[in-house]
């Protein structure tokens, strides 16, 4: 009984099934990645060129991502990538658009 908690709970992955699926790993962060710049650019209207750019692509990577996706974790972070970038795209195009 001498085990911690970090040691009983193993570590964060996204390969839960054991497997290494490192195309749809690489994604699924891509696509986390391009949400996170995409919302916090939704923050400034001054911005909205990168927002709208990286909403999406990150979309765009995400539904990609989801459709090839191997695990539950990564399909979590797919989701949550998609409605950021989705939040993002919107609030770009409100201000500014594309271009």
């Amino acid at each position: 009984m001498s085990q911690t908690a970090s040691s009983r709970h193993g570590h964060l992955t996204l390969n839960t099934d054991g497997r290494p699926h490192p195309l749809q790993n690489v994604l699924a962060v891509f696509a986390a990645a391009c949400g996170l710049v995409a919302v916090v650019s939704a923050w400034y209207p001054s911005t909205h060129l990168v927002g709208s750019w990286a909403g999406l692509v990150g979309l765009l990577t995400a539904f990609w991502s989801q459709m090839i996706s191997a695990t539950t974790a990564e399909r979590w972070i797919n989701v949550c990538a998609m409605i950021a970038s989705g939040i993002g795209l919107l609030f770009g195009l409100g201000h500014g658009g594309l271009y």
